[in-house]
């Protein structure tokens, strides 16, 4: 099942909605991979107390094994991960790192596919620059140490699925993990830049989330009529709600989050960010990303 389970978190990652054609001409993820630790005349490093890998097989042992000993410490010193937390280094993320390749090579991925997902989220060259929180709902505390950022569109199927799973997490985490909702409404969806607009202007009066659920769980109704049913369900003021939809600082608003998008490397939806790192997996493999963030 492992298999399985990887061609499906791959194939969401890498396509979830409908692929935005606007968002070609944004930067593109480099296909290089992580450089190795520098080679040790020192035997390698075949187990660290920290890290639980009972659950591997011999197989999967020794590619987590050779992993640790070949992957640089990410933060940026010249040692493997395995000798940054046997020499009890300073960086705080050796440990957390080594657990999550563990979980990787649980999961069925290669030695390749390792390298470069491992690159995605401890790389140099991947830390995505000037993700903002702004004027953007916030679900959760903002002095929350992570930061989850979804660029998403109210029309698409992939958003609707990830939307629970992303509460869930903020609202299990006691204040540690915070939601910045990010507007990306997707050219081939028609109703996806009206339900923005919808959302926006219910977040002018402070029920975003509100309208946020119900435009999710109402997804093939987003007629202009539906719209101002659903202002009128959470109590908005249903004239200033309107106004505010028609208001040329909410069409502002959604291109200021889609140049973000752009400028951030999306180019589906739901992205998703953690910590100004893309999330390259499906939704449902958050949670335990999120814990992996959270001890460090």
């Amino acid at each position: 099942m492992r298999w399985m389970a990887l061609c499906v978190s791959l194939v969401f990652a890498l396509l979830g909605c409908e692929r935005s054609t606007e968002a070609d001409s944004g930067p593109k993820q480099g296909s290089s991979t992580v450089k190795p630790a520098p080679k040790s005349s020192k035997e390698p490093i075949r187990s660290l107390p920290q890290v639980d890998t009972s659950a591997l097989d011999e197989f999967s042992e020794s590619i987590w094994i050779d992993m640790v000993n070949e992957l640089l410490s990410p933060c940026g010193e010249p040692v493997s991960v395995a000798r940054c937390i046997a020499e009890s280094r300073k960086c705080k993320k050796c440990v957390p790192a080594a657990r999550y390749v563990a979980r990787l090579v649980d999961d069925g991925y290669s030695r390749d596919e390792v390298r470069e997902v491992y690159r995605v989220r401890y790389g140099e060259d991947t830390k995505v620059e000037k993700l903002t929180v702004r004027d953007s709902p916030l679900r959760g505390s903002p002095m929350a140490p992570v930061t989850i950022y979804e660029f998403s569109d109210f029309q698409c199927p992939h958003c609707k699925m990830a939307a629970p799973q992303l509460k869930k997490i903020v609202e299990e985490s006691n204040g540690k993990v915070k939601l910045v909702f990010k507007q990306y409404p997707l050219p081939a969806h028609p109703k996806a830049r009206e339900a923005a607009k919808a959302s926006i202007a219910a977040h002018k009066q402070g029920k975003f989330w509100e309208m946020h659920d119900l435009l999710f769980e109402n997804q093939n109704r987003l007629s202009t009529a539906n719209l101002n049913d659903y202002a009128k369900q959470i109590g908005l003021d249903v004239k200033r709600f309107k106004a505010d939809m028609a208001s040329k600082e909410t069409e502002t608003k959604i291109e200021a989050d889609v140049a973000e998008g752009r400028a951030a490397g999306v180019d589906s939806t739901p992205s998703i960010y953690v910590n100004d790192r893309r999330f390259v997996f499906a939704p449902d493999q958050l949670s335990p990303y999120v814990r992996e963030e959270l001890d460090q």
